[in-house]
C-alpha cells in the first residue's frame, strides 16, 4: 500500500512544481497557513499579487476581509483554522483558474 505524503512532503514538491503553465509567471508557490488539522479550512480560488509576494494565501484585501470576519462573526483567527487556495500560483491577470491548472 502506497504511504500517503505529509505536508511538508508535498510542500517541498509543489516548491518545484512545473506541472502547467502558471510556474512560468508566479514569484513563489503560495502553501496554505494555519493549522492543518484544524476542524476548518478556507479555500480560495488562487493567489492575487499580494499573495504571490508574500508567499502566504488571503494576505490582500479579501484576506484583511476574511480575517475581520474571522475574529468578529466566528471569534476565531488565522491559527485556528486552514487557509489555502485550489491552485498555489497565481493566475495572469488575476482570473480563473483553468480546470487543467
Amino acid at each position: 500500500m502506497r504511504q500517503v505524503p505529509t505536508l511538508e512532503e508535498l510542500a517541498l514538491e509543489a516548491a518545484t512544481c512545473t506541472r502547467c503553465p502558471l510556474a512560468k509567471g508566479r514569484t513563489q508557490v503560495v502553501w496554505g497557513v494555519g493549522a492543518p488539522k484544524a476542524e476548518l479550512m478556507f479555500i480560495g480560488e488562487g493567489p492575487g499579487r499580494e499573495e504571490d509576494l508574500q508567499g502566504e494565501p488571503f494576505v490582500g484585501r479579501s484576506g484583511k476581509l476574511l480575517d475581520t470576519l474571522m475574529r468578529q462573526e466566528m471569534g476565531i483567527d488565522r491559527t485556528q483554522c486552514y487557509i489555502a487556495n485550489v491552485v498555489m500560483c497565481r493566475p495572469p491577470g488575476n482570473r480563473d483558474p483553468l480546470p487543467a491548472e
